[in-house]
Protein backbone atom coordinates (compact mmCIF):
# COMPACT_ATOMS: atom_id res chain seq x y z
CA UNK A 1 0.00 0.00 0.00
CA UNK A 2 1.75 3.49 -1.14
CA UNK A 3 -0.89 5.75 0.63
CA UNK A 4 -2.28 4.79 3.83
CA UNK A 5 -4.65 7.48 6.27
CA UNK A 6 -6.38 6.12 9.38
CA UNK A 7 -8.43 7.98 11.50
CA UNK A 8 -7.56 11.18 10.70
CA UNK A 9 -8.89 14.56 12.34
CA UNK A 10 -7.95 17.90 12.24
CA UNK A 11 -9.89 20.99 13.73
CA UNK A 12 -8.76 24.56 12.75
CA UNK A 13 -9.56 25.64 16.37
CA UNK A 14 -10.53 24.69 19.82
CA UNK A 15 -14.13 23.46 20.11
CA UNK A 16 -14.79 23.78 15.91
CA UNK A 17 -16.02 21.31 14.14
CA UNK A 18 -13.46 18.96 12.47
CA UNK A 19 -12.41 19.97 9.07
CA UNK A 20 -11.36 16.22 8.52
CA UNK A 21 -13.60 13.40 10.94
CA UNK A 22 -11.79 10.14 11.19
CA UNK A 23 -10.52 9.83 7.77
CA UNK A 24 -9.66 6.32 6.20
CA UNK A 25 -8.11 5.78 2.68
CA UNK A 26 -5.54 3.33 1.57
CA UNK A 27 -4.43 4.13 -2.43
CA UNK A 28 -1.86 1.66 -4.56
CA UNK A 29 1.04 2.72 -7.07
CA UNK A 30 -0.60 2.49 -9.91
CA UNK A 31 -4.19 3.69 -9.07
CA UNK A 32 -6.04 7.08 -10.01
CA UNK A 33 -8.05 7.83 -6.52
CA UNK A 34 -10.63 10.07 -6.42
CA UNK A 35 -11.60 12.37 -3.66
CA UNK A 36 -14.96 13.55 -4.10
CA UNK A 37 -16.99 16.02 -2.03
CA UNK A 38 -18.51 19.75 -2.18
CA UNK A 39 -16.62 22.87 -1.79
CA UNK A 40 -15.85 23.06 2.47
CA UNK A 41 -16.00 18.84 2.69
CA UNK A 42 -12.33 18.70 3.58
CA UNK A 43 -10.66 17.62 0.68
CA UNK A 44 -7.55 20.34 0.66
CA UNK A 45 -7.04 19.71 4.38
CA UNK A 46 -6.62 16.28 3.82
CA UNK A 47 -3.79 17.09 0.90
CA UNK A 48 -2.19 19.33 3.14
CA UNK A 49 -1.84 16.82 5.87
CA UNK A 50 -0.62 14.25 3.53
CA UNK A 51 2.44 16.28 2.07
CA UNK A 52 3.54 17.57 5.48
CA UNK A 53 2.14 21.62 5.31
CA UNK A 54 -0.10 20.68 8.57
CA UNK A 55 -0.63 17.99 11.39
CA UNK A 56 -3.06 16.15 11.92
CA UNK A 57 -4.68 16.41 15.34
CA UNK A 58 -5.02 12.15 15.53
CA UNK A 59 -4.68 9.03 13.32
CA UNK A 60 -1.85 8.58 11.19
CA UNK A 61 -0.38 9.20 7.62
CA UNK A 62 1.73 6.67 5.94
CA UNK A 63 3.43 6.83 2.69
CA UNK A 64 5.21 3.59 1.46
CA UNK A 65 5.14 2.42 5.18
CA UNK A 66 6.99 5.45 6.53
CA UNK A 67 4.90 7.96 9.13
CA UNK A 68 5.00 11.15 7.25
CA UNK A 69 3.57 12.86 10.26
CA UNK A 70 6.53 12.63 12.09
CA UNK A 71 8.83 12.73 9.18
CA UNK A 72 6.72 15.63 6.93
CA UNK A 73 9.95 16.03 4.95
CA UNK A 74 9.80 12.75 3.34
CA UNK A 75 6.42 13.57 1.98
CA UNK A 76 7.35 16.54 0.88
CA UNK A 77 10.20 14.53 -1.22
CA UNK A 78 8.16 11.63 -2.66
CA UNK A 79 4.96 13.70 -3.50
CA UNK A 80 4.35 16.04 -6.04
CA UNK A 81 1.06 18.27 -5.72
CA UNK A 82 -0.83 20.51 -8.20
CA UNK A 83 -2.46 23.01 -5.90
CA UNK A 84 -5.66 24.14 -5.83
CA UNK A 85 -4.62 27.81 -6.29
CA UNK A 86 -2.21 29.25 -9.78
CA UNK A 87 0.72 28.54 -9.19
CA UNK A 88 2.54 32.29 -9.53
CA UNK A 89 4.76 31.89 -12.99
CA UNK A 90 4.96 35.79 -13.60
CA UNK A 91 8.25 36.41 -15.44
CA UNK A 92 8.69 32.85 -16.41
CA UNK A 93 7.59 31.03 -19.55
CA UNK A 94 5.81 27.58 -19.21
CA UNK A 95 8.88 25.49 -20.47
CA UNK A 96 10.85 27.37 -17.91
CA UNK A 97 8.41 26.95 -15.14
CA UNK A 98 8.28 23.20 -15.95
CA UNK A 99 11.88 22.49 -16.22
CA UNK A 100 12.85 24.46 -13.15
CA UNK A 101 10.63 22.49 -11.14
CA UNK A 102 11.73 19.35 -12.77
CA UNK A 103 15.35 19.87 -11.99
CA UNK A 104 13.97 20.89 -8.35
CA UNK A 105 12.42 17.64 -8.13
CA UNK A 106 15.93 15.73 -8.98
CA UNK A 107 15.47 14.89 -12.54
CA UNK A 108 18.33 15.20 -15.24
CA UNK A 109 18.39 17.41 -17.46
CA UNK A 110 18.20 15.90 -20.66
CA UNK A 111 15.37 13.70 -18.70
CA UNK A 112 13.21 16.88 -17.99
CA UNK A 113 13.68 18.88 -21.09
CA UNK A 114 12.36 15.67 -22.72
CA UNK A 115 9.46 15.23 -20.62
CA UNK A 116 8.62 18.91 -20.83
CA UNK A 117 8.35 18.70 -24.53
CA UNK A 118 6.21 15.59 -24.10
CA UNK A 119 4.03 17.37 -21.84
CA UNK A 120 3.59 20.37 -24.37
CA UNK A 121 2.70 18.42 -26.95
CA UNK A 122 0.45 16.32 -25.02
CA UNK A 123 -1.26 19.18 -23.82
CA UNK A 124 -1.15 21.47 -27.04
CA UNK A 125 0.78 23.93 -25.34
CA UNK A 126 3.26 24.79 -28.04
CA UNK A 127 2.10 27.94 -29.22
CA UNK A 128 2.17 29.51 -25.47
CA UNK A 129 5.48 27.43 -24.65
CA UNK A 130 7.39 30.77 -24.70
CA UNK A 131 5.13 33.38 -23.62
CA UNK A 132 5.57 35.15 -20.36
CA UNK A 133 3.35 33.83 -17.62
CA UNK A 134 1.37 36.80 -16.64
CA UNK A 135 -0.08 36.65 -20.14
CA UNK A 136 -1.45 33.27 -20.15
CA UNK A 137 -5.25 32.72 -19.59
CA UNK A 138 -6.24 30.94 -16.30
CA UNK A 139 -6.87 27.38 -18.60
CA UNK A 140 -3.11 27.43 -19.43
CA UNK A 141 -1.71 28.09 -16.64
CA UNK A 142 -3.98 25.39 -14.82
CA UNK A 143 -1.83 23.21 -17.57
CA UNK A 144 1.17 24.31 -16.94
CA UNK A 145 0.93 23.75 -12.88
CA UNK A 146 -0.34 19.98 -13.94
CA UNK A 147 3.15 19.67 -16.01
CA UNK A 148 5.08 21.51 -13.31
CA UNK A 149 3.33 18.33 -10.82
CA UNK A 150 3.88 15.90 -13.64
CA UNK A 151 7.37 16.48 -15.42
CA UNK A 152 9.30 14.64 -12.36
CA UNK A 153 6.31 12.55 -10.71
CA UNK A 154 6.79 11.70 -7.41
CA UNK A 155 5.58 8.07 -5.75
CA UNK A 156 2.26 9.74 -5.12
CA UNK A 157 1.11 12.90 -7.33
CA UNK A 158 -1.79 15.18 -5.98
CA UNK A 159 -3.69 16.41 -8.42
CA UNK A 160 -6.55 19.48 -6.25
CA UNK A 161 -9.06 20.70 -8.96
CA UNK A 162 -6.66 20.38 -12.37
CA UNK A 163 -9.55 20.80 -14.66
CA UNK A 164 -10.38 24.17 -13.12
CA UNK A 165 -10.78 26.80 -16.00
CA UNK A 166 -9.42 24.39 -18.69
CA UNK A 167 -11.18 24.23 -22.30
CA UNK A 168 -13.10 20.70 -22.92
CA UNK A 169 -10.57 19.51 -25.61
CA UNK A 170 -7.31 20.07 -23.42
CA UNK A 171 -9.39 18.55 -20.59
CA UNK A 172 -9.76 15.22 -22.11
CA UNK A 173 -6.24 15.61 -22.81
CA UNK A 174 -5.12 16.21 -19.34
CA UNK A 175 -6.76 13.15 -18.22
CA UNK A 176 -5.01 10.93 -20.46
CA UNK A 177 -1.52 12.23 -19.10
CA UNK A 178 -3.32 11.46 -15.28
CA UNK A 179 -4.33 8.01 -16.71
CA UNK A 180 -0.54 7.80 -17.97
CA UNK A 181 1.07 9.11 -14.71
CA UNK A 182 -0.85 6.27 -13.07
CA UNK A 183 0.36 3.58 -15.92
CA UNK A 184 3.94 4.81 -15.56
CA UNK A 185 3.79 3.45 -11.55
CA UNK A 186 2.95 6.52 -9.30
CA UNK A 187 -0.35 6.76 -7.43
CA UNK A 188 -3.00 9.81 -8.06
CA UNK A 189 -5.23 11.07 -5.53
CA UNK A 190 -6.94 13.32 -7.87
CA UNK A 191 -9.37 16.47 -5.60
CA UNK A 192 -12.30 17.01 -7.23
CA UNK A 193 -15.63 18.20 -7.30
CA UNK A 194 -16.82 17.32 -10.04
CA UNK A 195 -18.77 13.86 -9.90
CA UNK A 196 -18.85 13.14 -14.15
CA UNK A 197 -15.05 13.95 -14.65
CA UNK A 198 -14.45 11.54 -11.08
CA UNK A 199 -16.58 8.60 -12.80
CA UNK A 200 -14.54 8.91 -16.22
CA UNK A 201 -11.18 9.06 -14.46
CA UNK A 202 -10.75 7.11 -11.77
CA UNK A 203 -10.23 3.73 -10.48
CA UNK A 204 -11.70 3.79 -6.78
CA UNK A 205 -12.67 6.74 -5.23
CA UNK A 206 -14.40 7.82 -1.50
CA UNK A 207 -17.27 10.47 -1.12
CA UNK A 208 -16.28 13.06 1.78
CA UNK A 209 -19.13 15.05 3.74
CA UNK A 210 -18.60 17.22 6.54
CA UNK A 211 -14.81 15.77 7.29
CA UNK A 212 -16.36 12.29 6.95
CA UNK A 213 -15.81 9.67 3.94
CA UNK A 214 -18.67 8.71 3.49
CA UNK A 215 -18.91 5.76 1.01
CA UNK A 216 -15.47 4.34 -0.55
CA UNK A 217 -14.84 1.70 -3.55
CA UNK A 218 -14.71 1.83 -7.37
CA UNK A 219 -17.43 4.05 -9.48
CA UNK A 220 -19.17 0.90 -10.11
CA UNK A 221 -19.65 0.28 -6.26
CA UNK A 222 -20.94 3.35 -5.44
CA UNK A 223 -23.33 3.34 -8.30
CA UNK A 224 -24.80 -0.27 -7.27
CA UNK A 225 -27.10 1.40 -4.43
CA UNK A 226 -28.98 3.40 -7.15
CA UNK A 227 -28.79 0.31 -9.69
CA UNK A 228 -32.32 -0.30 -9.96
CA UNK A 229 -32.91 3.45 -10.71
CA UNK A 230 -33.16 5.39 -14.20
CA UNK A 231 -30.90 9.06 -14.30
CA UNK A 232 -33.99 11.71 -16.06
CA UNK A 233 -32.34 15.03 -16.78
CA UNK A 234 -34.24 17.89 -18.47
CA UNK A 235 -33.33 20.92 -20.09
CA UNK A 236 -35.73 23.63 -19.02
CA UNK A 237 -36.81 26.69 -22.06
CA UNK A 238 -35.31 30.03 -21.16
CA UNK A 239 -37.44 31.52 -18.66
CA UNK A 240 -39.63 28.42 -17.35
CA UNK A 241 -40.26 27.41 -14.62
CA UNK A 242 -38.90 24.30 -13.02
CA UNK A 243 -42.12 21.72 -12.68
CA UNK A 244 -43.04 20.20 -9.33
CA UNK A 245 -41.22 17.45 -8.36
CA UNK A 246 -42.69 14.02 -9.55
CA UNK A 247 -44.28 11.75 -7.09
CA UNK A 248 -42.26 8.88 -8.69
CA UNK A 249 -38.92 10.81 -8.45
CA UNK A 250 -36.32 9.23 -5.37
CA UNK A 251 -34.49 12.36 -6.01
CA UNK A 252 -34.89 15.91 -7.57
CA UNK A 253 -32.17 18.48 -7.86
CA UNK A 254 -33.49 21.47 -10.32
CA UNK A 255 -31.06 24.64 -10.94
CA UNK A 256 -32.51 27.23 -13.26
CA UNK A 257 -31.59 25.42 -16.27
CA UNK A 258 -31.74 21.59 -15.86
CA UNK A 259 -33.69 18.99 -13.81
CA UNK A 260 -31.41 16.21 -12.94
CA UNK A 261 -33.86 13.23 -10.70
CA UNK A 262 -33.16 9.94 -10.28
CA UNK A 263 -36.58 7.44 -10.71
CA UNK A 264 -36.96 3.65 -10.24
CA UNK A 265 -36.54 1.48 -13.08
CA UNK A 266 -40.29 -0.37 -13.57
CA UNK A 267 -41.90 3.30 -13.90
CA UNK A 268 -39.60 4.28 -16.81
CA UNK A 269 -42.60 4.77 -19.29
CA UNK A 270 -44.74 6.84 -16.84
CA UNK A 271 -41.05 9.05 -16.65
CA UNK A 272 -40.73 9.42 -19.95
CA UNK A 273 -44.48 9.67 -20.09
CA UNK A 274 -44.42 13.00 -17.85
CA UNK A 275 -41.40 14.51 -19.52
CA UNK A 276 -42.46 13.99 -22.74
CA UNK A 277 -45.70 16.26 -22.04
CA UNK A 278 -43.31 19.20 -20.39
CA UNK A 279 -41.34 18.91 -23.63
CA UNK A 280 -45.24 19.39 -25.30
CA UNK A 281 -46.06 21.84 -23.37
CA UNK A 282 -42.98 24.07 -24.21
CA UNK A 283 -41.58 24.22 -21.11
CA UNK A 284 -38.54 21.77 -21.39
CA UNK A 285 -35.95 21.50 -24.39
CA UNK A 286 -35.31 18.33 -24.04
CA UNK A 287 -34.74 15.74 -21.98
CA UNK A 288 -32.97 11.87 -21.66
CA UNK A 289 -33.22 8.80 -19.60
CA UNK A 290 -30.88 6.48 -19.02
CA UNK A 291 -28.92 4.17 -16.48
CA UNK A 292 -28.00 5.63 -12.88
CA UNK A 293 -24.83 7.72 -13.17
CA UNK A 294 -22.05 8.61 -10.15
CA UNK A 295 -24.10 11.68 -9.81
CA UNK A 296 -27.10 10.37 -8.89
CA UNK A 297 -25.40 8.28 -6.14
CA UNK A 298 -23.79 11.41 -4.94
CA UNK A 299 -27.12 13.16 -5.05
CA UNK A 300 -28.29 9.76 -2.84
CA UNK A 301 -25.50 9.84 -0.40
CA UNK A 302 -24.99 13.69 0.22
CA UNK A 303 -28.44 14.76 -0.22
CA UNK A 304 -30.43 16.78 -2.64
CA UNK A 305 -30.27 19.93 0.00
CA UNK A 306 -26.51 19.82 0.31
CA UNK A 307 -25.83 19.79 -3.48
CA UNK A 308 -28.21 22.81 -4.58
CA UNK A 309 -26.75 24.69 -1.09
CA UNK A 310 -22.98 23.77 -1.65
CA UNK A 311 -21.92 22.90 -5.38
CA UNK A 312 -23.35 22.66 -8.55
CA UNK A 313 -22.15 18.52 -9.22
CA UNK A 314 -21.97 19.43 -12.50
CA UNK A 315 -19.82 21.96 -12.67
CA UNK A 316 -16.68 21.89 -14.70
Amino acid sequence: MLLEVRGVIKRYRRGAAPANDGVDLAIDAGQVYGLLGHNGAGKTTLVNQIVGLMKPDAGFIRISGRDVVADASFARRVCSIQPQAQVPINGLTPRQAIQTLGRLRGGTAATVRSRTDHLLEALALGEWAGMDGARLSGGVKRLVSFCMAAVTPGRLVMLDEPTNDVDPVRRRLLWAQVRALADEGSAVLLVTHNVIEAERSVDRLAILDHGRVLTEGTPSDLKAGVADGLHLELVLEPGANAPEPPSFATSYVATASRIVATVPANIGGEAATWAGNLRRAGRIEEYSLAAATLEDAYVALVGAATVEEKTDVRAA
